[in-house]
């Protein structure tokens, strides 16, 4: 006799490269909008391509870890109002709450903003979650990825924007920046508020979330992290005057995100088979 399969224990059917298309697509129109605008030196196109820059790695990190959800039934929807949520109302929150608690950037400074920017990042998932079920890890991670990732392209589209106008309309310097933002995006926001909301999420206790210890700690954690990121370049290119340590300093603190991530996504799959086990029902979709 054979044995039967039960489909509330098998993972989502999705299309494990589609993320890949993501990426490849907006590599291609960013660089075909760059040829375009250099070549015509049309004004009205620059907001657009800054656009493509900003956005295209973000949304591919968000597509690779929805496909990615194994279980839930968390729904494009869904994640895609985390991405705008979070960079809106984080971008809103962060712009009226820094110049007044940040007078100067400074290595001290910088551990001031990762307190309030990986806060005000949660703020999306709060709005959306308050009136839905929210006690699954995974849901939190991929919900948090998105936030995350929704405040770091707006973040970039402002950085882009301002280095054109700094530059008095560099269209080499402003490719660069956004470039660059875009490249290093996986390491940063997204993994940090991922980290953080998937700890939320898993301490939830019916409907409603706590904060707790392992809540607190995981906030500490982002915020060490975050503080780290911003603190650390000017320090070393100060003393070293060498951009590659910047870059392996700050891969080096990308890498313990990813890290951290990565097992925190492990282990919400793991208690998303047990809890699918124990009730089928309980896998509703978000």
């Amino acid at each position: 006799m054979s044995e039967r399969t039960n489909p509330q224990t098998q993972p989502a059917k999705t299309g494990r490269s589609s993320w890949w298309r993501v990426l490849l697509i907006g590599l291609l129109l960013y660089a075909l909008g760059i040829v375009i605008l250099g070549l015509t030196g049309n004004p009205n196109l620059f907001p657009t391509v800054v656009l493509l820059g900003s956005f295209m790695v973000p949304a591919t990190y968000v597509s690779f870890f929805y496909e990615r959800r194994h279980l839930s039934r968390l729904t494009m929807p869904t994640t895609l109002l985390a991405f705008f949520y979070g960079g809106v109302l984080g971008v809103f929150s962060a712009s009226l709450l820094e110049p007044v608690f940040v007078r100067s950037l400074n290595p001290l400074t910088a551990f001031v903003v990762g307190i309030i920017e990986e806060f005000v990042k949660v703020l999306g998932i709060l709005v959306i979650a308050r009136r839905r079920r929210h006690d699954s890890e995974l849901d939190g991670l991929i919900l948090g990825a998105a936030a995350g990732m929704g405040f770091a392209a707006l973040e970039s589209l402002g950085y882009a924007f301002t280095a054109f106008l700094g530059s008095g309309g560099n269209l080499t310097i402003t490719v660069l920046i956004t470039l660059v933002r875009g490249l290093f995006s996986p390491l940063g926001h997204g993994t940090w508020t991922a980290i953080l909301a998937a700890v939320l999420f898993r301490e939830s206790r019916a409907g409603h979330f706590r904060i707790n210890l392992k809540v607190a700690g995981a906030y500490l954690t982002v915020v060490i992290l975050h503080g780290l990121w911003d603190a650390l370049p000017p320090v070393i290119a100060a003393v070293f005057a060498n951009g590659v340590d910047v870059l392996v300093a700050q891969a080096s603190i990308g890498a313990v995100g990813l890290f951290i991530l990565w097992r925190r996504w492990r282990e919400g799959r793991r208690l998303q088979v047990a809890a699918a086990a124990a009730d089928p029902a309980s896998q509703t979709e978000f």
